[in-house]
C-alpha cells in the first residue's frame, strides 16, 4: 500500500511532460513561422511532417499547428539505425527500388514539414559508398518530381498540369550538432533559434525584412549574364547565368535562411562552368566528412575532383548519374547573422559573404533543368580576399556587396 502512494497521478504525467517539453515560446514560434509563412498551409491540404524521434518536441509542436491551420497532418517519424541496416544488407535490386507508395506520396501531399536531427551524424559513414550511390541514384525520379512541384509555386501558370508543392527543411538541436559545430548543447540552440530570428517578437517581420533586401540582389543579377568567383585560396570560377532567374530565398524553403540563387545555364555555348573552386569547409555528405575539395570545371561539367579525405566517396557520388557532374545551382549567401562553420549545410550555406556551388539536380524555376538522384551543396568563403564580379562589375568584395542600394551588410 505504501509503495503505491509512490506512483505517479497518471491523469496529470501526459501534462507535466508537454510542459517542460513543449512548451518553450521558441519551438512554439519555429511551429508557427513553419506552418503559417514557410508552407502557407491552407485547411484540407495534406501536410507530412517527418522527423526522428530525438525531434519530437518540435514535431508535436508542427502537428498542433497544422491541426490549427484545419489541414490533414501525415506523420512520418524515421526511427535511427535503419539507414545503416539497409546499406549493410540490401541487395542491388532493392537498393534500386523505389517504392510506389513513395511515389504516390510524393505526388499527393500539399507540402511536406521535415525536422532533422540526429544523435549521431556519423552513423553512415561506414556504409558503402558503391551502395549510398546506387540508392541516390534511384531515386532520380522522385528527385524528378518534387523539382517539378516545387517549381510550380513560382511558376503555377507554366504547367497547368503540375501541383505546386510547397516545402520547408530545418533541424532540431541535439547534442551531435552541438558537438559538430564545436558548442555546448545550450550555445547551439542559441545559435539556432536566433539565427532563425526566434528570439524577436514577430520572426516572420524580420524574415520579410531580409527578402526585401535579398531581393535587391536577385534584381540586379537578373539579366546579367556572367559569374566570376576568384579568392585567395586559388578559386577561378565562371558561371554563364544569361537567361536564367535569380530567386529569394528567405525561410520558405529552408529554415533558417538567407541566399539568393539560380542554375548555371548548362546550354551556353560554354557549357555553363568553367573553371576551378576550391572548397572551403569540409562537405559532409550522408554521415561522411570529405575536406579540401578542389572541382575542375569544363563546359558545365566536373572533369576533375579532389580532396584529403573520403575522395573516393566523393567521386562515387559524382559518378552515380549522368547528371551528377553538372552545376544544378550557384548561390550568394547573404545571411550576415550566421558567421561560423558548423558542419551543417542548413547554416552553412547562408553564411554572408560566401557562395555555394551545388553539383547534380537543378531547380526548373531558375531555368536549369539537370536531372540528377544527387544535389550537393558544397560552400566557399569569399569573406577573406574574395571577390564576385558581374558582367565586369565588382559587386561584392571580401564578402560585403558593394553595389549601390545593399542594405544588407553585417
Amino acid at each position: 500500500m505504501g509503495i503505491g502512494l509512490l506512483r505517479p497521478d497518471p491523469t496529470k504525467q501526459p501534462k507535466q511532460h508537454k510542459e517542460l517539453i513543449l512548451r518553450d515560446s521558441r519551438l512554439e514560434k519555429l511551429a508557427a513561422v513553419l506552418v503559417n509563412y514557410s508552407t502557407q498551409v491552407k485547411p484540407g491540404q495534406l501536410v507530412r511532417i517527418m522527423g526522428p524521434p530525438i525531434a519530437q518536441p518540435a514535431l508535436e509542436a508542427v502537428y498542433e499547428q497544422v491541426l490549427r491551420a484545419g489541414a490533414h497532418p501525415l506523420l512520418r517519424m524515421t526511427p535511427p539505425g535503419f539507414d545503416e541496416i539497409f546499406y549493410d544488407l540490401a541487395n542491388e535490386e532493392q537498393l534500386k527500388y523505389v517504392s510506389p507508395l513513395a511515389v504516390a506520396e510524393w505526388e499527393q501531399i500539399d507540402a511536406t514539414i521535415a525536422i532533422r536531427s540526429a544523435s549521431n551524424t556519423k552513423a553512415l559513414s561506414g556504409a558503402d559508398p558503391k551502395k549510398q550511390a546506387l540508392a541516390s541514384a534511384a531515386r532520380k525520379p522522385i528527385s524528378k518530381i518534387f523539382m517539378e512541384r516545387s517549381a510550380a509555386v513560382e511558376e503555377p501558370d507554366k504547367d497547368p498540369g503540375v501541383k505546386p508543392l510547397r516545402w520547408v527543411v530545418t533541424i532540431f538541436p541535439s547534442d551531435a550538432h552541438a558537438q559538430d559545430a564545436m558548442m555546448s548543447l545550450r550555445d547551439y540552440e542559441e545559435f539556432f533559434f536566433t539565427a532563425g530570428h526566434l528570439d524577436k517578437d514577430d520572426p516572420v517581420a524580420e524574415w520579410r525584412k531580409l527578402a526585401e533586401s535579398q531581393k535587391l540582389v536577385a534584381d540586379y543579377l537578373n539579366g546579367k549574364k556572367e559569374i566570376h568567383f576568384t579568392n585567395d585560396a586559388g578559386t577561378d570560377l565562371t558561371v554563364n547565368v544569361e537567361g536564367m532567374r535569380w530567386l529569394s530565398s528567405a525561410g520558405e524553403c529552408n529554415f533558417p535562411d538567407g541566399e539568393v540563387f539560380t542554375g548555371p545555364n548548362l546550354k551556353a555555348a560554354d557549357g555553363g562552368i568553367n573553371g576551378v573552386v576550391h572548397y572551403s569547409f569540409p562537405a559532409v555528405h550522408q554521415g561522411r566528412e570529405i575536406n579540401d575539395i578542389v572541382l575542375t570545371f569544363e563546359g558545365g561539367k566536373v572533369v576533375d575532383a579532389k580532396a584529403s579525405s573520403n575522395e573516393d566517396f566523393l567521386n562515387e557520388m559524382l559518378d552515380q548519374d549522368a547528371g551528377a557532374r553538372y552545376g544544378g545551382e550557384i548561390a550568394l549567401g547573404t545571411n550576415y547573422q550566421i558567421t561560423r562553420y558548423t558542419k551543417n549545410t542548413l547554416f552553412d550555406e547562408k553564411i554572408g559573404g560566401t557562395f555555394h556551388l551545388a553539383v547534380g539536380a537543378g531547380y526548373p524555376e531558375t531555368g536549369n533543368t539537370n536531372e540528377s538522384g544527387l544535389h550537393w551543396d558544397m560552400m566557399c568563403d569569399m569573406r577573406p580576399g574574395g571577390t564576385v564580379t558581374v558582367d565586369d562589375e565588382v559587386i561584392s568584395k571580401d564578402g560585403k556587396f558593394v553595389f549601390d542600394g545593399w542594405p544588407g551588410n553585417g
